[in-house]
């Protein structure tokens, strides 16, 4: 699989990784692989090889999504992202050979760095990062409607509060600061949160480290 003109994104949550593919795309009329964009795959996925990512698929109850242990959301997360992996590379294959050569191609991606480093290279790889407790604090202030429904969701139990607690440090969980460490020290170029740098200035140097 030829992946020169494929840009990764990875990082921590609340980063600007879904922004950043979005301008892309847009500014170089290129493909956008937006956050989830595997999802279009779940309807026709078998449970018994990706048990994570069809947990949703058939929930009776979505108050039990919520209710999980941070340890139990902790394990479910990196099922996913190990699935998340499989129809990614499946994606991009596809995508690639449908495509015309020079199409760039801008991934939000749940790949991890350490396939990342056998697909790719310095120049088409960005982490992005956002302090751990602004990928937990601010979890909920994007108005996406998986965000919305879930916080709907914890407010309708019988104890919100003790509801948002337990999903507070399950975020916590996945957004630690050794997670955090691990991606700044995987090897690729990293792009640290700047409110004050602003959306342009971010763009900027996304642009310069990717070569574009």
């Amino acid at each position: 699989m030829n992946l020169e003109n494929v840009y990764f994104f990875n990082g921590t949550a609340y980063a600007g990784k879904s922004t950043m593919v979005h301008l892309l795309a847009e500014k170089y009329n290129g493909i956008e692989c937006g956050e989830n964009y595997h999802d279009a795959l779940l309807p026709e996925l078998d449970k018994a090889e990706f048990p994570c990512l069809t947990y949703t698929r058939d929930l009776e109850d979505w108050h039990d999504f919520i209710r999980r242990s941070p340890e139990e959301y902790e394990r479910w997360i990196n099922g996913v992202t190990k699935e998340c992996e499989i129809l990614e590379l499946r994606i991009l294959n596809d995508l690639i050979k449908k495509s015309p050569v020079d199409k760039k191609i801008f991934v939000d991606t749940n790949i991890c760095p350490e396939t990342l480093h056998k697909i790719s290279d310095e120049h088409h790889v960005m982490i992005m990062l956002a302090a751990p407790e602004i990928s937990v604090n601010r979890f909920f202030e994007r108005p996406d409607k998986e965000k919305q429904f879930l916080y709907k969701l914890m407010l309708e139990e019988k104890d919100p509060q003790a509801a948002l607690e337990n999903f507070r440090h399950c975020l916590e969980r996945i957004n630690s600061v050794d997670n955090y460490k691990a991606f700044e020290t995987c090897g690729f170029p990293v792009n640290y949160r700047d409110e004050k740098l602003g959306i342009q200035g971010t763009l900027e140097l996304v642009e310069k480290a990717l070569n574009l």
